[in-house]
């Protein structure tokens, strides 16, 4: 290899170490990844920005806007009421219906922002029905996934080839050009879910009672100096038989005591307890305790009206890596947090000093307006009521699915591209006042489109470097002793494991011109070889990190890794089958 590739491939190195410990977001690895290239003379200005200056960015911004919209008007809300039902019925009828719906919904919605807004539905329809949470999350995760690479609109992966494709000289992909592959894709991907998900979900709910509907935190209260629960025993001050709340211990003098019937409790004494998070709030009631974290509470626990939420850290939230005393969370958010969980673990102890992460849930306490205020920040990938509240510009839902169809017709007739439908329709959604131009403007994740403007740069250095051409040649020797299929497989493959150490924009951009290097050197269509990549690039099933839906659902449903591996194994064993059968019979 050439200097260029060598530089190119340590340059990626670093960034895959930075994407690995979740130190800088996603934006900052690869811009910085983009500016090293073009300060060693790999790249030159025109070619590190030519990111910024290609429609991808754009039309994921405005499709953003477009689901931002779906989400303040309730536009899917009655479809997923209707899907999910009265909780009767067979599971795996339900788990059809579910999965179905969301891979049809991500066909013409950005499959990001879908997963944010059908979660929380499906946390409290599980909570009303009784049902677990965890057996829908992830199928819900999954299947949106799958109905993504249906169209190209459906996720942003499909547009960065697509502008890769125009890049290189090709004309972009058309709205459908991609759906006699990706639809056999999603119709046996989704199979493959209705068919084993209850089996290996509800083996894994039963080991852990703290998924789906009964997720548990631990919370700490103090014991006031005045109230009627001093100086008496925990059998008399009536803490053993809470319902769905039980005290774990009492932390006196900075020392963890066992809470007996005859433990007698003091003032200032600090109680753990630990219950289901639709029983935890009922503590804050009690008489002679006060939530421990008091300056979080102030202002908003003594409303009346005060709901309790969980809300999901996200990838790019300001919150990671930072305390809430630090982020100042109570006064910026305006409510109070109770507890957190991480992946399958309740954190107790001081919430102040606690160093949140992405996927982090926490349990708070705010006015009724919280999700309509923060459902849409950066801040937060997920917020979910545990009571809903129905949206309050429901009569302009219909206006947001006119907007949809009229994109989706501008685009297919070729009267305009997808990024000049996409805006018209976002713009149209904005002028109507179907969305305000500050909820547009948190409806898009600046992260994904910084992302995928970098991702895309960092594609041109990678064809240019000469890298890709090396990169081809391993495959192509990997792959040959089995023929085209061979070469497909094998192509598919590193893709899909990239995109499971990487994230799926990134991995698209890195192995385009290497999937352009291997159809030319073997004689495969390049087009076909870029929808390969494309699949590849957005089927993450295998760990929560590869995919932003993924990591949503992690801790909302409280799953460990080896979920996603248990549950993503055949649904990758069944992507690696399909595509290369459907490639060469079509």
């Amino acid at each position: 290899m050439g200097a260029d590739a060598w530089i190119t491939l340590v340059v990626l190195i670093l960034a895959f170490a930075a994407f690995a410990t979740e130190r800088v977001p996603a934006a900052v690895a690869m811009g910085s990844a983009v500016g090293v290239l073009l300060l060693t003379g790999v790249v030159d200005q025109d070619q590190a920005l030519s990111g910024l200056a290609s429609s991808a960015p754009i039309t994921i911004a405005a499709l953003y806007v477009l689901a931002g919209a779906a989400s303040v008007t309730g536009a899917v809300s009655p479809l997923i009421d209707r899907v999910l039902g009265d909780g009767r019925g067979g599971e795996r009828w339900r788990l059809a219906r579910l999965t179905v719906s969301a891979a049809g919904m991500s066909a013409v919605l950005p499959n990001t922002p879908l997963v944010a807004l059908v979660a929380p539905r499906v946390v409290t329809w599980a909570r009303r029905t009784g049902h677990r949470a965890s057996v829908y999350l992830m199928p819900l995760s999954f299947a949106a996934i799958l109905g993504g690479v249906v169209t190209v609109i459906g996720t942003s992966t499909n547009l960065v080839i697509s502008d890769l494709l125009r890049a290189s000289g090709e004309d972009p992909l058309g709205v459908f050009e991609i759906t006699s592959i990706g639809l056999p894709v999603a119709v046996v991907g989704v199979t493959v879910l209705v068919i084993v998900s209850p089996w290996l979900l509800r083996d894994r709910s039963a080991g852990a009672p703290s998924m789906g509907a009964t997720r548990r935190y631990t919370i700490a209260m103090t014991v006031e100096p005045t109230g009627s629960i001093a100086g008496r025993t925990v059998e008399d001050a009536g803490l053993r038989h809470l319902h769905g709340v039980f005290l774990a211990g009492v932390e006196r003098g900075g020392e963890i005591i066992t809470a007996r019937p005859e433990t007698v409790l003091g003032a200032g004494d600090t109680c753990y307890f630990a219950g289901d998070v639709t029983d935890i709030v009922d503590l804050t009631d009690l008489p002679g305790l006060e939530v421990a974290e008091r300056p979080h509470l102030e202002g908003t626990g003594d409303q009346l009206d005060a709901k309790l939420y969980e809300v999901v850290v996200s990838e790019r939230s300001t919150l990671a890596s930072s305390t809430l005393a630090d982020a100042g969370f109570r006064s910026r958010f305006g409510a109070a947090v109770l507890a957190v969980r991480r992946h399958d673990d309740d954190l107790p102890g001081k919430l102040g000093t606690l160093v949140l992460r992405p996927g982090d849930v926490l349990l708070v306490l705010a006015a009724p307006d919280f999700a309509r205020l923060w459902g849409d920040h950066g801040d937060f990938s997920v917020v979910a009521p545990l009571t809903e509240n129905p949206p309050t510009r429901s009569r302009r839902a219909p206006l947001v699915l006119v907007a949809i169809a009229g994109m989706i017709t501008l685009a297919v007739s070729g009267t305009l591209s997808l990024m000049e439908a996409a805006l018209v329709a976002a713009a149209a959604l904005v002028a109507t006042r179907v969305i305000s131009l500050n909820e547009a403007r948190r409806a898009v994740n600046v992260n994904v489109v910084l992302t995928i403007a970098a991702s895309i740069s960092i594609g041109v250095a990678v064809a240019a470097s000469g890298l890709a051409g090396h990169i081809a040649d391993l495959l192509v020797s990997v792959g040959r002793p089995f023929g085209e299929v061979g070469t497909t497989v094998a192509l598919l493959a590193a893709t899909m494991l990239l995109t499971e150490l990487l994230s799926n924009n990134a991995s698209a951009a890195l192995m385009f011109p290497v999937a352009i290097a291997t159809a030319l050197e073997v004689g495969l269509d390049p087009r076909t070889m870029a929808i390969v990549v494309l699949i590849g690039a957005s089927n993450s099933f295998l760990s929560p990190i590869g995919y932003q839906t993924n990591l949503m659902i992690h801790s909302l449903g409280g799953y460990r890794m080896t979920d996603f591996a248990r549950l993503g194994f055949p649904l990758s064993l069944a992507t690696l089958v399909v595509v290369p059968l459907v490639v060469h019979l079509r």
